[in-house]
C-alpha cells in the first residue's frame, strides 16, 4: 500500500456518513453562521459595541480578528497537549520538530498542569475580549433593519454572539485539533501561546486556585500525584506568596462586582433596565453555577469512562445518566460536548455582561476611588474572567476531579446533559465540522495515525502508551480536555468514546 493509500484509507475511516438530515444541518448552521458574522460586523460598524465605541470600528475588527485566531490555537493546542503524553515522543521527534518542542516542555515536570492553569484564564480573558468587540452596548437599536423577535433571539439572548464564538474560534479547531494532534501544533503560534499560558500562570494570578486544590484533596483523602518534588525553601515562599496575591485579586474583583450590582453600576441596568438588584446578583451566581456544573461534569464523564458500571454506584440520576452517555454507540459523549460549550460561551457572555460596569471616568463617582484609567479599565469586565476562571472553572473541575461519582449521581447533572445534547442536535454548530474540513484541507493536517500509527500498532511496534489511570486525574485539570481517547484512534470530538465496559468487552 502507498502512502497516498494509506492516507486515503485513514480519511475515510474517519468520514461520517453525509445523510440528507446531516446534510441541512450544515448548510443551517453555516447559514446562522454567515449571518451572526454580518450581525457583529454591523455591530461593530455602527458603534454599537465597547470597543468600536471607545475606538473605532476598524480597530474592534482587527482586535476581534485577532481575538479568535488566537482562540482557535488556545483551544486546539489543549487537544493536543493533553492527548499526546501517552505517545513515545520519538515516534515524532524527527518529523515534527516544533510538536516535540512544544511536548518537551509542556510534559516536563507539572508543567502541563501550569499551562493548563493559564491557558483556563487565557480562554475567558480572550471570550471577554470577543465580547467587548462584539456584543451590543444596546441591544435595541436597530441593525440591519431585523425585526423585533430575531434581534430579541440573536441580541438579547445573544445567540450570534455565541455562535459566532463556538463555530469560529473553538469548536472547528477542537474537531481538527483531537484528530490531528501532532500537525496542529508544528508551529512557532503554538509554542507562542504555550509560552504564554505558562507566563500566565507563573504571575500567580491563578494561584488561589491551589488552595482549592489542595483542599478537595484532604476532603477527598486522595492524594495529588505530582511529578516533582516538594517545595522548599524559597520556592515555598514564593509559591504561598502568589496565593496570598490571588486571594487578595479575587477578594477585589469579587467586591467590585458586588458593588457595581448594588449601586446599579454594572451594565445590566444598562441592557436590561427591568431587571432588579437582587435579581441581578441572583442571576450572576446561577450562571457561574451553570459553567461550573458544566465543568465538572466533562471531567467526570472522562473519570467515570474508566471506572466500571459496578463502581459507579446504584443512584437513579448516576444510571440514567451513564446509560445517555454510554449507550449504543456512544455518540452522545461527544454530542454532550459540543452542547455543553454553546452553553458555556452563552454563560461566559451574560456573566460578562453582569460584570462590566458602566461608571464613566472623571465624573468623581469611581468604584473605591480609583483612578480614571482603572476604572476605565474595569468597565471592561475583566475582573470578571478572573472570577469565573477561578469559582466558576477552576474550583468545579477540582471538585469533580477529586469527587467525580458525586457530580455524575446528580440530578443537576442528568438535567444540564439533556439541555447539552438538545442543543447540539439542533445542528446550530454543525457548520464547525464545515469549516474544520476546509481548514484541514488548507492546512494540509494529517491524521495522527499517519505518523505514529494506532495505539494497537504502536503496542505492535514496541511503543505501547504510557497508561493513564483515573487516580492521576485528581487534582488536575487534564480531564478538561480530550483524555477519554487516545493519539491516532477514532474516539473523539466527533466520534464515540466508549466507557471501560465497553472496551473490557472487545478485549
Amino acid at each position: 500500500m502507498t502512502d497516498t493509500d494509506g492516507k486515503a484509507s485513514h480519511e475515510e475511516m474517519h468520514d461520517v456518513k453525509l445523510t440528507p438530515l446531516l446534510l441541512l444541518k450544515y448548510v443551517g448552521s453555516v447559514a446562522i453562521l454567515l449571518f451572526s458574522i454580518i450581525l457583529v460586523g454591523a455591530l461593530m460598524f455602527t458603534g454599537n459595541t465597547r470597543v468600536s465605541n471607545a475606538t473605532n470600528p476598524w480597530v474592534c475588527l482587527l482586535v476581534c480578528i485577532l481575538a479568535v485566531t488566537w482562540l482557535t490555537m488556545i483551544e486546539g493546542q489543549q487537544a493536543s497537549l493533553v492527548g499526546l503524553p501517552p505517545v513515545d515522543p520519538c515516534l515524532y521527534k524527527d518529523s515534527h520538530p516544533i510538536t516535540y518542542k512544544n511536548g518537551a516542555l509542556a510534559f516536563k515536570g507539572d508543567n502541563l498542569d501550569r499551562y493548563l492553569m493559564g491557558r483556563q484564564f487565557m480562554v475567558l480573558m480572550v471570550v471577554f475580549v470577543i465580547n467587548q468587540c462584539g456584543q451590543p452596548l444596546d441591544p435595541k437599536v436597530d441593525v440591519l433593519g431585523m425585526p423585533d423577535g430575531v434581534k430579541f433571539v440573536f441580541l438579547d439572548i445573544g445567540l450570534g454572539m455565541i455562535v459566532f464564538t463556538c463555530v469560529l474560534g473553538q469548536l472547528h479547531t477542537q474537531v481538527n485539533a483531537s484528530h490531528c494532534m501532532i500537525d496542529f501544533i508544528n508551529n512557532y503560534f503554538a509554542l507562542f501561546t504555550l509560552y504564554t499560558a505558562m507566563c500566565v500562570e507563573f504571575t500567580g494570578i491563578m494561584h488561589s486556585a491551589y488552595l482549592i486544590q489542595n483542599f478537595m484533596s484532604i476532603v477527598s483523602g486522595k492524594p495529588i500525584l505530582s511529578n516533582e518534588e516538594p517545595k522548599s525553601g524559597f520556592t515555598f515562599a514564593f509559591y504561598w506568596g502568589r496565593v496570598i496575591m490571588s486571594l487578595t485579586i479575587l477578594s477585589f474583583c469579587m467586591a467590585v462586582v458586588m458593588v457595581g450590582l448594588v449601586n446599579g453600576d454594572s451594565m445590566v441596568s444598562v441592557k436590561y433596565p427591568g431587571i432588579s438588584v437582587g435579581l441581578s446578583i441572583f442571576l450572576f451566581f446561577f450562571f457561574m453555577s451553570v459553567v461550573g456544573c458544566l465543568e465538572a461534569m466533562q471531567i467526570a464523564f472522562f473519570a467515570s469512562a474508566k471506572i466500571p458500571a459496578s463502581e459507579r454506584g446504584n443512584s437513579f440520576f448516576g444510571k440514567k445518566t451513564c446509560s445517555l452517555l454510554f449507550d449504543g454507540n456512544g455518540r452522545n459523549f461527544p454530542g454532550f460536548m459540543i452542547g455543553r460549550q454553546l452553553t458555556v460561551v452563552g454563560s461566559f457572555f451574560l456573566v460578562a455582561s453582569i460584570t462590566n460596569l458602566n461608571i464613566k471616568p472623571g465624573e468623581g463617582n469611581n468604584i473605591f476611588g480609583v483612578s480614571d484609567g482603572a476604572q476605565a479599565f474595569l468597565n471592561y469586565g475583566f475582573q470578571g474572567a478572573v472570577i469565573t476562571t477561578i469559582l466558576a472553572s477552576i474550583m468545579w473541575q477540582y471538585a469533580a476531579s477529586a469527587f467525580p461519582l458525586l457530580f455524575l449521581n446528580s440530578p443537576i447533572t442528568y438535567i444540564l446533559l439533556i439541555f447539552a445534547l438538545c442543543l447540539e442536535g439542533t445542528g446550530i454548530c454543525h457548520g464547525a465540522w464545515v469549516i474544520a474540513k476546509i481548514l484541514k484541507k488548507v492546512c494540509k493536517l494529517q491524521y495522527d495515525e499517519v505518523y505514529v500509527g494506532t495505539p494497537e500498532e504502536r503496542l505492535a511496534n514496541s511503543h505501547p502508551d504510557k497508561e493513564l489511570t483515573a487516580d492521576q486525574d485528581v487534582g488536575h485539570l487534564t480531564g478538561g480536555g480530550f483524555m477519554g481517547h487516545l493519539c491516532g484512534s477514532h474516539d473523539a470530538l466527533d466520534g464515540p468514546i466508549k466507557s471501560k465496559d465497553a472496551i473490557d468487552a472487545a478485549a
